[in-house]
């Protein structure tokens, strides 16, 4: 059996803490039960500064090197967003 390198042990925990945010952002955003959303917000900010401390480590390593984005795609979005917020 092969083993998993280091570099794809840290991808599939970067990856599976990606899902489990998103998870807990659905489970937060629809709990009518104050206290149990609380619980979820909280438990949803600890898995952030996990997946935070995992993406800093890899790219660190060189292992995840997010691109850049290009400023015509910055500007893009800043219109985009600019439109919409004008008409709230």
């Amino acid at each position: 059996m092969a083993m998993m390198s280091d570099k794809e042990v840290m991808g599939d925990i970067l990856a599976t803490h990606k899902h489990i945010t998103a998870a807990y952002n659905s489970y937060s955003n629809e709990c009518m039960h104050k206290p149990l959303r609380e619980d979820l917000l909280n438990i949803l900010r600890e898995e952030h500064n996990i997946q935070s401390g995992v993406f800093t480590e890899m790219e660190k390593r060189g292992w995840y090197v997010p691109p850049c984005a290009e400023q015509q795609m910055i500007d893009q979005t800043k219109t985009k967003f600019q439109s919409v917020s004008a008409t709230l």
